[in-house]
Formats: structure tokens, C-alpha cells, sequence
């Protein structure tokens, strides 16, 4: 028989464990053990607790701590006396329904007891819980310490009690722990940040005597969740002059602030630090990192950022998809995004709005689908991001049908989506469906933007509905909900320059603080198309004086000497371009076929399928012109006889794409969808309107400024683009 002496020694030594597994006292038979190997008798209450105690601080889980605690409780132990133990044994392993019953049978509960309830409530996420047991700890007198307030002011900030995260202010003040508890002070930072009163914030950061490296990120972060990145910067310039040491989490919220400020010299220096601290392997910093890079559109240092990256988060790959989106490498988004897929990480809402936009800047519909089938089977259909990202790829690919069925499909409509849902009605033609929105945004409860406005005159422009446009431009001049801008004044200089009334047009621009030279070059691109060379000379000299170099300007001005045969005048334009190294934008035209892209431009005969294509537009030209479809060599701005024109208006890009849709779908397919650089032409348009009734199919061409539907020989466009 082991003598209880040796016993107590044992288990207050600090091989317990190891010592009753030596005696056979394995996990398999430790609760049945405890009664056999607990003899008692003879001990005094200071040896038992001292057995108890360690017993206690052994316990693994939760089934042993109820044993011990039976133990207790049947030989007649007060075993609330151990209370505090068995609390944070209770605590310790998860099991905060017991401890709360356990802390509900304590006769007396010191702070420590409150604080560890506390603290445990706020880890478990449960903070409302914590503010009530707090409030019941100051109805029975109890007072706080610095890590309840420290706490606390936690779970004010998660459940949104201003006025309590107050009240314990003043209360750190008067037990004087707000000047001289850095861990109070950093709390209360914390929650005048969430709360967004970072004026607060500072005061109490400047108030507080010892600081340190949490208390300055805690400010630090506040500023960029608040948007004042230029404030972060100071409050960082603050910190170096203390001479406190930035963490990994200090340099991971002041990158945001560097992104959004376009700080990339101060955003390299603070890599530079990052290695040097040996923060580099951070995912919080890298992915920072990438991010700052991607703002600064600096895509190939991100990419070399992630690239070190072992195993990326969720956060991280949404970082670098939605910055490449963003800096027109929508290709490589999408690349990263299939990586990704392949990778089993699963996508968020903000990962899928990324993918989605490098679709709608491509125009890939078929991709774009496949985004939309992994967010029905995610169950994220009707979230309000990518409601809005697939309204957007829909009306980019010409598919308003699908666009409006997102939009009806989607519980609770904001004004971003309608504005989105708008703007794909007015570029696809369908301005009347786009001005009944607008008229039901009243009903919606939704108040016009700037953004709406834009679409709204869109709308306006695409049906030449001038004075509608116009009546609507006037309703929101001096509007406290819109500033009217230099883009809506574009919009308006076109709806009166394609409808022909350029005085008006000139009138407007006339009213504007200083008109920029897109302005002016939509002034001028009316001219063109009513050939006012007056109005087009005296518009172009304007040009010239804001930008000589501006390529969009003198090759309209060029067109429409071409137009009128002022071919001495073509000359001198195409000289000045040239000696200033200036070079025209080529029309091209594509299509996507089977996940791949082909590029056409005007009269190249380079693809590898030209014979096929020559001889499908050669029997497309036949049936048409028995239909009686001219062609329209006014559209020829070359210095060319009337038969080389008309050759010439055989090989446009538009016709090459067309035909080539027809050889490579055979002609089995309900629509062809062709995408252009520029404005589709005169001759084009007539020419397609012949083909949709000759082959039977559906055309949809999108060029530089809207979408024309063909079919069965009519364009949404109504002729008037």
C-alpha cells in the first residue's frame, strides 16, 4: 500500500502526470482511479486542497474536471473553496456552461472570477452576454480592474453601446487608468474607432503617458477602417518619432492607407522594413502587400509578391484577382481565379465580383456563366455585390433578358443595382425600359446619384431624345443629392450634337469652368458626322490649344476632310500626326469562339482562314445586293476610285469577324456576338441588317459606344447611333 505521504509528494511535484502513469494511472483508467488512489483520511484541509489543486491543473478535459469536482462533493470537500480553480480548469478546456453555473454557486466572486467569465464570453464571440455580466458585476458592487475594462470596452465596441463604452470611460478616468493603463487606454482607442469618433480616439492616444506599439496600431487602424489614410500616415510619423517599433499588424493597416494613396515610394520603404523585421512571411503583410502594389498599378511587383507565398488565403487570392481586374490584366485575373479553384479554395462574394468584372472587360459570356453556376451552387445568387457584378457582365455581353432576370431574382434592391440594371438598358438600346426604371426609383425609395444621371442621359442620347435629356439635366442642376460634372455636361454635348443642333451644344460647353478636350472632341465628333466645317475648324483650333497632340482629335478632323474630299487637307493632319510620331487607333473587330479569341482588322488578309472567309463574304455580297443592299462608298476616306472603295468596303473588320463566326459555327448557332474598337459604319450597319435576314440569325455587335441588336433585318439602334 503507497503511504499517503509519498502520495502528496508526487502530486504536488511537477512530474505529476508522469508519475502516475509510471503507477498505471494511464487516461483510459484516470477517472475510475481517482476514488481508489484519493485516500483521505488522516489529512488535514490544506494537504487535500493541495491535492485537489493539482489534480485540477492535470485535468485534460472536461469529463475528468467533473469527476474531480464530484470527488469532492462526496466526501463532504467545500469544494467552492477550489471555485476559482475549477472556474479556469472549466474555462481553460472550452466548457463555459459549466463554469457559468459553477461562478453562479460562488459565495464570493472576486474580480479575477469576473474577468475570467468575462474575457471568456467576449472570445466565444458572445460579447452581448459579457456586457450584461458585466453590468450585474457593477450591480453587486464589484470594481473593476484594468483587464475588465480592457475587456469590456471590446464588447461595447462589437454590440455598438456608445453610451456604455462612455460611461466606462469615465470610469477609467476616475480610477485613474485611462493616463497611466497603456492596455486600457489602446482598448479605448479600439472602441472609438469602431465606433468612428476618431477624434475621441486621438485625445485619449495623446493622454496616455507609456505608450506603445498597440496603442499606436490601434489608432493607426482606426484611421484607415475610417478612410483617413492621410491622418494614418501621421499618426505613423508619430510612432517612428517616440521611438516605438512598428509590428507585422502595424505595417499591414499602413500599406492600405500607401494603396490608397498612391504612396508607392513610401509603400517600398515599409516592404524594405517588413524584410527586415522578418515579417516577410506574414500572410497579413504580403497580402498588403500585393494589394498596395496593385493600387499603385505596380501589377508585376504583386505578382512577385504572391508568387513567395506558400500557401495563400482566401483574402490573398481575392487581393490579387480583384487588382488585376482593376489594372486591365483581366486575362491573368481569370488565369489566378481558375489557380485558385484548382487549389479548393473556395471563393467568397468579393472573390466572385473580381472574376466577374475580368469577364465583363472581356466580354467573355461563356466564363462569366461558369462564375454564375459556382455562385448558385454556393447559395450566393442573391447577395448584393454579385447580383450587381452579373447585371454588369450581362448588359456588357448584350444579354439584357439574363441582366433583368439577375435583377428581379435579387430580395432587396439598392441603388447601385438599379443604376447597374439602367445602364445596361441604355447600352443595348433599350432606353424606354431604362427611363421606366429611373421614373420607379421614386416608388423604390431610392434617391438618384451622379451614376444614375449618367445613365439616365445615355438613355437619352442612344433614343435622341433631346428634350428629355435636356429637361432631366436641368431637374438636377443645383440638386443637394448630385454634382453635375464634366460628364454629364459630355453626355448632354452629344445628345445635342448627334440630333444636329451643335449651336446649343457650343452653348453649353460655353458654361462650363474651364471645358476639358473631351468636351470639345465630342463637339467635334459632331461636326463630323453633320460635316459643319465651320464649326469643325473653329472646334479643332480649341483642341489643338489644350492638347496638340491629341490623336482622337485630329483623326476626327481628318475624317471629315476625307468626308468632304479636302484630301490637301487629309495630307497636312496626316503629316503633323507623323511628324509628331502620332498613329491612329486601327479598326478591329472580335469575336470569341470556344473559349478563343480572333482579332480582325480592316483588309487584312493574314488569317490563316481567309480563303474560307473571302468566300463566304463573296456569297453573302450576292444575296444581299439582290435584297438591295448598296454599298455605301461615302464611308471610304481614302483618296480611292469608286470600285476600289466599294472593294475596300468588302474587308472591313466587321464583315471579316461576321463571316468567320459563319464558317467556324457553320451556321448552327442563334446568335453571333462581335465586339469593335470603334463606332460600327454607315455601311457596316446596312450590311448587317441584309445578312440577319439572309442567314437567319441574331447579330450582336458591341462597338466604342453601345450595342446594336440585329435581327431579322431591323437594329435596336433604330438607325440612330
Amino acid at each position: 500500500m503507497i503511504s499517503l505521504r509519498w502520495r502528496v509528494k508526487v502530486w504536488r511535484s511537477a512530474k505529476f502526470v508522469q508519475a502516475l502513469h509510471i503507477r498505471g494511472f494511464t487516461q483510459a483508467n484516470r477517472n475510475s482511479t481517482i476514488s481508489t488512489t484519493l485516500n483521505l483520511h488522516g489529512t488535514n484541509l490544506k494537504e487535500t486542497s493541495n491535492i485537489y489543486i493539482s489534480l485540477i491543473q492535470q485535468s485534460k478535459s472536461m469529463e475528468e474536471i467533473r469527476n474531480i469536482q464530484t470527488h469532492m462533493i462526496n466526501n463532504g470537500f467545500p469544494h467552492l473553496r477550489l471555485g476559482n480553480k475549477l472556474l479556469n480548469a472549466y474555462l481553460k478546456v472550452g466548457c463555459l456552461g459549466y463554469a457559468h453555473q459553477l461562478f453562479d454557486e460562488l459565495p464570493q466572486r472576486h474580480v479575477v472570477a469576473w474577468n475570467a467569465m468575462i474575457s471568456c464570453y467576449i472570445r466565444q464571440k458572445r460579447s452581448a452576454e459579457a456586457v450584461e455580466l458585466y453590468r450585474k458585476m457593477e450591480l453587486e458592487g464589484v470594481c473593476p480592474d484594468d483587464f475588465t475594462l480592457s475587456c469590456v470596452l471590446k464588447a461595447f465596441s462589437d454590440v455598438g453601446l456608445v453610451f456604455d463604452g462612455r460611461k466606462a470611460h469615465g470610469k477609467a478616468v476616475v480610477l485613474g487608468l485611462e493616463v497611466s493603463n497603456v492596455f486600457v487606454g489602446s482598448a479605448l482607442v479600439d472602441m472609438y474607432a469602431k465606433f468612428g469618433q476618431m477624434r475621441n480616439a486621438h485625445v485619449v492616444a495623446d493622454r496616455v503617458v507609456a505608450k506603445d506599439v498597440v496603442l499606436f496600431t490601434a489608432l493607426i487602424v482606426g484611421y484607415v477602417q475610417n478612410g483617413q489614410d492621410y491622418e494614418a500616415m501621421q499618426a505613423l510619423s508619430q510612432m517612428s518619432k517616440k521611438g516605438v517599433k512598428a509590428n507585422e499588424y502595424t505595417f499591414t493597416s499602413i500599406l492600405v492607407s500607401c494603396g490608397n494613396l498612391k504612396e508607392l515610394c513610401l509603400g517600398k520603404l515599409i516592404h524594405g522594413l517588413i524584410i527586415g523585421g522578418g515579417h516577410e512571411s506574414g500572410v497579413s503583410p504580403r497580402t498588403s502587400l500585393l494589394t498596395m502594389y496593385s493600387k499603385c498599378g505596380m501589377v508585376e511587383d504583386s505578382l512577385k509578391v504572391f508568387e513567395h507565398l506558400v500557401n495563400p488565403s482566401l483574402v490573398t487570392w481575392t487581393s490579387l484577382i480583384v487588382g488585376l481586374a482593376q489594372n486591365g490584366k483581366e486575362e491573368i485575373a481569370l488565369s489566378k481565379f481558375s489557380e485558385m479553384m484548382r487549389s479548393s479554395v473556395i471563393p467568397n462574394c468579393f472573390t466572385l465580383s473580381g472574376a466577374l468584372v475580368a469577364c465583363s472587360s472581356l466580354a467573355v459570356l461563356d466564363q462569366g456563366q461558369q462564375i454564375h453556376t459556382i455562385i448558385l451552387k454556393l447559395g450566393l445568387h442573391l447577395d448584393k455585390f454579385i447580383g450587381a457584378a452579373l447585371i454588369d457582365l450581362y448588359g456588357r455581353c448584350g444579354c439584357v433578358k439574363l441582366a433583368r432576370l439577375v435583377f428581379d431574382g435579387l430580395l432587396d434592391c439598392d441603388l447601385v443595382l438599379v443604376n447597374t440594371m439602367m445602364y445596361a438598358y441604355a447600352q443595348n438600346g433599350f432606353e424606354h425600359e431604362a427611363l421606366e426604371l429611373f421614373q420607379r426609383m421614386k416608388d423604390m425609395g431610392l434617391d438618384p446619384n451622379d451614376v444614375t444621371l449618367v445613365s439616365v442621359l445615355l438613355a437619352c442620347d442612344n433614343a435622341g431624345l433631346v428634350d428629355e435629356g435636356r429637361r432631366i439635366f436641368d431637374t438636377f442642376i443645383g440638386s443637394s443629392n448630385i454634382r453635375i460634372t464634366k460628364e454629364h455636361y459630355a453626355c448632354m454635348v452629344n445628345i445635342y450634337g448627334r440630333a444636329g443642333r451643335l449651336q446649343e451644344a457650343e452653348s453649353l460647353i460655353s458654361q462650363v469652368h474651364n471645358p476639358d478636350i473631351v468636351l470639345w472632341r465630342t463637339l467635334l465628333s459632331a461636326c463630323r458626322i453633320h460635316g459643319d466645317m465651320t464649326m469643325a475648324g473653329r472646334i479643332l483650333n480649341k483642341v489643338i490649344e489644350l492638347s496638340p497632340k491629341d490623336e482622337g482629335s485630329l483623326v476626327l478632323s481628318s475624317n471629315l476632310y476625307a468626308s468632304k474630299g479636302s484630301w490637301s487637307q487629309v495630307i497636312g493632319v496626316k503629316s503633323w500626326m507623323r511628324e509628331n510620331r502620332l498613329k491612329k487607333s486601327p479598326a478591329m473587330s472580335w469575336v470569341i469562339i470556344g473559349g478563343e479569341v480572333h482579332t480582325f482588322r480592316a483588309g487584312d488578309c493574314s488569317h490563316p482562314k481567309f480563303k474560307e472567309i473571302n468566300y463566304i463574304i463573296m456569297e453573302l455580297m450576292k444575296k444581299v445586293k439582290d435584297l438591295g443592299y448598296v454599298p455605301a462608298t461615302k464611308f471610304v476616306l481614302q483618296d480611292l476610285d469608286e470600285k476600289e472603295k466599294e472593294t475596300s468596303l468588302y474587308y472591313h473588320s466587321e464583315k471579316l469577324a461576321i463571316a468567320f463566326s459563319l464558317w467556324k459555327t457553320s451556321g448552327k448557332t442563334s446568335c453571333i456576338r462581335i465586339y469593335k474598337n470603334l463606332k460600327v459604319c454607315g455601311d457596316c450597319h446596312a450590311w448587317i441588317k441584309f445578312v440577319t435576314t439572309v442567314v437567319g440569325i441574331e447579330i450582336v455587335a458591341r462597338d466604342m459606344k453601345r450595342f446594336h441588336h440585329f435581327k431579322d433585318g431591323v437594329c435596336s439602334c433604330k438607325d440612330y447611333w
